[in-house]
């Protein structure tokens, strides 16, 4: 990137990342290989930050601005990244739209900076392609929006999205609930979902192995599996010594103890401070550069 990196987005099996930067290009990049697969320059004419996210069938849904600075949102194809399948205004405001994507009902929600509402459409194979539903209102503007997993809402309310919006002082949750008289499980509101169990290795990931994500039902509400323990096994210095032989007194001990074989432990555990230090410093530049990348994502 040549630029300040606005917002970084997964597919849904991990594979690709879409990025848009200041540069005013949307990007897709294979991070394993460490190259660009599709690039394209100023998907919407204005000046304005564009965010954007991987949707259904691996199409990029984008926000951004017109050149006469009215919002827009656009839905593109990987395959041809030259013309948008969709490309539709909204209105005149100038708070930068964030896109939240329900894989499962295929539903985009949309939540501008400063706004009092949020917008949600639906994402069909169909012509006009992003349908819009309806719109959610309030009194106050939001500073800013979080987006509740799937697994973590009531299923016994019918709830299908949550959102935690930022105000000034407090931080206030917002439910969406889908109406129904029964108090049954709704099979259509609650297809199976990604859980939190991995599909892959991280070593399976870095090898090229791709992965669908690993689905789980909801139908008894989610019950979070026991996390996995990580064991670390520290290898001893003293493993490779020669076991000890009988007891001695005090005296033949000290006396058998060569200076030789006290210089070697010792050399061994001054090796062993040395990789240890390494070790914590090349944790801490890994910190500092994973903050700047986090820094530069907001």
């Amino acid at each position: 990137h040549t630029d300040l990196i606005y917002n970084v987005g997964w597919n849904r099996n991990g594979s690709l990342l879409v990025t848009t930067c200041k540069d005013k290009k949307v990007r897709v990049i294979d991070p394993r290989k460490q190259q660009i697969i599709a690039e394209k320059t100023k998907p919407h004419d204005g000046t304005r930050p564009i965010r954007a996210i991987f949707v259904a069938d691996g199409k990029i849904f984008t926000t951004g601005f017109s050149r006469m600075s009215e919002r827009q949102l656009g839905l593109w194809d990987l395959n041809n990244f030259e013309e948008p399948i969709a490309l539709q205004e909204m209105d005149t405001s100038n708070g930068v739209l964030l896109p939240f994507y329900d894989a499962d009902s295929s539903i985009v929600y949309l939540c501008g900076k400063g706004d009092s509402s949020i917008r949600y459409f639906e994402i069909t194979d169909e012509a006009p392609y992003v349908h819009y539903l309806n719109t959610y209102s309030s009194k106050e503007p939001q500073r800013g929006m979080g987006f509740m997993p799937k697994r973590g809402l009531d299923v016994s309310k019918c709830e299908i999205a949550r959102f935690f919006k930022l105000h000034e002082r407090k931080c206030e949750p917002i439910v969406m609930t889908v109406p129904r008289k029964s108090d049954l499980f709704q099979d259509d509101l609650y297809p199976d979902t990604p859980g939190p169990e991995p599909a892959l290795e991280a070593d399976e990931w870095l090898s090229g192995k791709d992965a669908e994500p690993i689905l789980i039902s909801l139908r008894d509400g989610y019950v979070p599996i026991k996390n996995r323990e990580l064991k670390v096994v520290k290898k001893n210095i003293l493993d490779s010594k020669p076991p000890p032989g009988p007891r001695r007194s005090h005296s033949t001990c000290d006396s058998d103890f060569s200076q030789p074989a006290l210089e070697e432990v010792l050399e061994e555990i001054r090796a062993l401070k040395e990789t240890v230090q390494a070790q914590e410093k090349r944790i801490s530049d890994l910190e500092n550069k994973l903050c700047q990348f986090t820094n530069g994502t907001d």
